[in-house]
């Protein structure tokens, strides 16, 4: 297949696109970055330096049968993700041969759709308010965004929801790493479990390496999966008061572990528990997540974290 990856070297989309080279196929990779289209290029990737939301990468859509948007930051906000999924419906009804099979739409967004369900277990097929009432604050507007991609009548539209990411540079995990390297103290935000928060709650998780797998195996099954609404995340949920002592034990840090007042939405969202054991992936796509949990590889990701930022 050629693939496109927008966002190809932030964290979701660098290992997404090494996986789908490795898996053999042609790879594209969007930065803006020219520093970082070299890191691209190093990994086979063909680099494409440009914004996402500029016409300058169209030249591939005629071609194209899969493009993975992992874009994060303002690219990542409702405006951008409406105008960049019309401007890409528009470009492949314009550019692409008459006959052309359906160019794939691989949009990521968030098991935080959710929201807090008192403790419930959620899955793929648990219903989603469209209007986000129920969803965390942060990304009230996906849920009807979600919608939008798997009804473009020109896209074949497929979204994915990740849970919260770990390994390597720690994603969201690794907010916590950069904190405790630099006061040398375990914190997490968290409201009490009683009002939805984390405070003794359970993390739902996937590592990097196994979302990148389920993007290979989503991308090449694209033509039969259109439509429909993945959430990936390990098997098992884990103790957030287990990982943080872990964590103090590990590190060596001042302890005991401490629980933060939310400041804003992001971290309104981190404090939120979600717990998410979704089959979808499994049942069609056979994926299945490979790597340790969180509190299993601990400290290894621990090492890895310090290793990438010293």
């Amino acid at each position: 297949m050629k693939v496109l990856v927008l966002g190809a070297s932030g964290f979701i989309g660098f290992s997404a696109a090494q996986a789908l080279s490795r898996a053999g196929h042609v790879v594209y990779g969007q930065t803006r970055s020219p520093e970082k289209a070299k890191r691209l290029a190093a990994e086979e990737i063909h680099p494409i330096t440009c914004s996402a939301n500029s016409t300058d990468w169209h030249h591939l859509i005629p071609t194209l049968d899969v493009i993975v948007n992992t874009l994060g930051g303002e690219a990542s906000y409702p405006d951008s993700v409406r105008g960049l999924l019309n401007s890409v419906a528009e470009a492949a009804k314009t550019l692409r041969p008459p006959g052309s099979p359906k160019l794939s739409w691989i949009y990521t967004s968030g098991t935080w759709v959710h929201g807090f369900n008192g403790g419930e277990l959620v899955s793929d097929t648990t219903p989603v308010d469209l209007s986000g009432s129920h969803s965390v604050e942060l990304v009230k507007w996906r849920p009807a965004c979600e919608q939008e991609v798997i009804k473009n009548e020109v896209l074949n539209g497929i979204v994915v929801r990740p849970s919260l990411l770990y390994g390597r540079s720690g994603s969201i995990i690794g907010l916590m790493f950069d904190r405790l390297k630099k006061t040398g103290k375990v914190t997490w935000p968290g409201k009490p479990k009683s009002g939805g928060g984390l405070q003794g709650g359970r993390l739902s998780l996937i590592h990097q390496d196994d979302l990148a797998d389920f993007y290979v195996r989503a991308a090449e099954k694209a033509p039969l999966i259109g439509g429909l609404i993945f959430d990936v995340s390990n098997d098992v949920t884990e103790s957030l008061d287990y990982f943080l002592q872990r964590m103090v034990d590990i590190a060596g840090a001042q302890g005991p572990y401490e629980y933060t007042e939310p400041q804003n939405v992001f971290e309104l969202a981190i404090s939120t528990e979600v717990l998410v054991k979704p089959y979808l992936a499994r049942s069609v796509l056979g994926w299945q997540p490979k790597k340790l949990g969180l509190i299993d590889g601990l400290e290894l990701y621990w090492k890895a974290y310090l290793a990438s930022v010293e």
